[in-house]
């Protein structure tokens, strides 16, 4: 997978994660009184995905320096080759 690939598919995930998130945060605001325990394993979830969003936009930034630092280098030497 190109580094480009991996960066849209990062993308998309981040995306698909934030709504997650955002959809669990509004149940758990829906749900008025309730069990909770079941309250809070929602808000546990939702704490835990928040986590994944994290690490993703870390692993987002990580490719954009790599592809930045690809089209620089590419003109210095070839690939392969440190």
């Amino acid at each position: 997978m190109s580094l480009q690939e991996e960066l849209r598919q990062v993308e998309e995930d981040l995306e698909r994660l934030r709504a997650e998130v955002a959809e669990m945060r509004r149940q758990v605001g829906e749900v008025g009184p309730t069990d909770p325990a079941e309250r809070s394993m929602m808000i546990n979830q939702a704490d835990e995905q928040e986590i994944l969003v994290g690490e993703l936009e870390a692993r987002r930034e990580d490719l954009l320096k790599r592809l930045g630092g690809e089209d620089e280098h590419d003109h210095v030497r070839p690939r392969g080759t440190t």
